[in-house]
């Protein structure tokens, strides 16, 4: 059993691991198997690890396990911090918002500390677990698809090397080496409706219906993913095109698309305008769609979506960004950077990026001429030195500035599209 495990971590990283690794390790079974397995891959190889305890401050509990995996990562000769979250404001659901942020404070933490890969604890029967979760919302091949082994957010890379070991032989292997882990007394609280599932899914595994076939089950439908991405995005290429940051999809042509595709294709260009690490529910697309039927405009997560000059244009809506503002130098809405010519003289005050927004547009006698929709130009990047607009580099005022995508046409047309 343990050189099972052993071989699904090494499966995971070689034959090129990362220069060091990151690890979360909340202190239940799963991810303290993780911490002894990810370590005795590492020593070895004397490849840095890292552990990291999030605290979200919801159970008295939480102080108390953070201390445990604190003396376990001291006696491996592990380095370990626990992150604490305070900022929660009270609105958004508290377990989705403790999830978001529990990503982003380990991504911060491993950045930090120059790791360019987190191990997260997820097994098989999680992943049967968000299978059952996922079919109860009429989830589609995507969602069916489950968790993948290897994915990115917040600009990190994750892992999850041991999505195909099942929760008992985990444990098994810490009661055979002497270690303790935690039990969340959540894990027995019915309220929950993965606790729910976990329970029927102990009834369903009499039939065959257990973790490992689902975990199979899931693989399948990744296949049949992939495969469905390789058609959307040879569809890309045909119909779409950028233009000022914003995607032009051949209207007829995307009507005449199969279902499937046109829907991968549409949320593949929102998630490339918006950064979103989760595109819009199938329904919320399917009243898109509906609305641009109807009116030839819509808006989801911070797009605008119209129809112009035979096109389905899909760029960044104005709401979503105008208060958004930074340093010239930095990157600005998660995808733009705003270059200057090289020899050009630092001005005295520092300049800002925010949008172009209606007023400044006003300017541009000759806007139309670029033949976009206006929405495209208002919500364009545009550098400020307080209240005077300094360049507009996308409406033709390029003041020897550049506006250049930090993820360009080649990320969008990638063949290895993801959703």
């Amino acid at each position: 059993m343990t050189v099972g495990l052993a071989e699904k971590i090494a499966a995971s990283f070689d034959p090129a691991p990362p220069a060091a690794l990151g690890v979360a390790v909340s202190g239940g079974g799963d991810s303290i198997a993780l911490l002894h397995l990810l370590n005795d891959y590492a020593a070895p190889r004397g490849i840095p690890l890292f552990a990291a305890t999030v605290d979200h401050r919801l159970r008295p509990e939480a102080a108390a396990e953070a201390a445990m995996v604190a003396d376990q990562c001291h006696a491996l000769g592990v380095s370990h911090e626990t992150l604490r979250w305070s900022d929660w404001d009270g609105s958004g659901n508290l377990q989705n918002e403790a999830r978001k942020a529990r990503y982003q404070l380990l991504a911060d933490w491993a950045r930090g500390h120059g790791i360019g890969a987190v191990c997260i604890g997820h097994t098989a029967d999680d992943q049967a677990e968000t299978f059952v979760m996922r079919l109860g919302r009429r989830a589609g091949v995507d969602g069916l698809s489950g968790m993948p082994a290897v994915f990115d957010r917040h600009g990190m890379r994750w892992h999850r090397p041991l999505l195909d070991a099942r929760r008992d032989d985990l444990r098994q292997l810490l009661r055979l080496r002497g270690i303790a882990w935690a039990e969340d007394p959540s894990n027995e609280d019915d309220s929950y409706a993965r606790v729910r599932i976990r329970k029927a899914l102990v009834v369903l595994t009499d039939l065959g219906v257990d973790s490992v076939a689902l975990a199979d089950v899931s693989r399948n439908l990744a296949d049949a993913r992939r495969a469905l991405d390789v058609q959307m995005c040879a569809a890309a290429r045909a119909l779409a095109t950028i233009e000022c940051g914003a995607v032009a999809i051949d209207w007829q042509g995307l009507r005449d698309l199969p279902t499937e595709t046109r829907r991968r294709l549409v949320t593949h260009a929102i998630a490339w305008v918006n950064g979103a690490p989760y595109a819009p529910r199938s329904s919320a697309l399917a009243e898109v769609m509906a609305a641009l039927e109807a009116a030839g405009a819509a808006t989801v997560q911070g797009c605008e979506l119209r129809l112009k000059d035979d096109k389905l244009w899909i760029f960044r809506e104005l709401q979503a960004v105008r208060a958004l503002s930074c340093p010239a130098d930095a990157l600005w809405d998660g995808r733009w950077r705003m270059k200057p010519c090289t020899g050009m003289s630092s001005p005295s005050d520092q300049p800002i990026i925010r949008p172009l927004g209606a007023d400044a547009l006003r300017s541009f006698a000759d806007w139309r001429d670029l033949a976009v929709p206006r929405g495209v130009l208002l919500s364009s990047p545009a550098v400020w030195q307080g209240a005077e607009l300094v360049a507009a580099p996308l409406v033709g005022r390029s003041q020897n500035w550049q506006a250049v995508l930090e993820r360009g046409e080649d990320a969008f047309f990638a063949a290895h599209m993801t959703h």
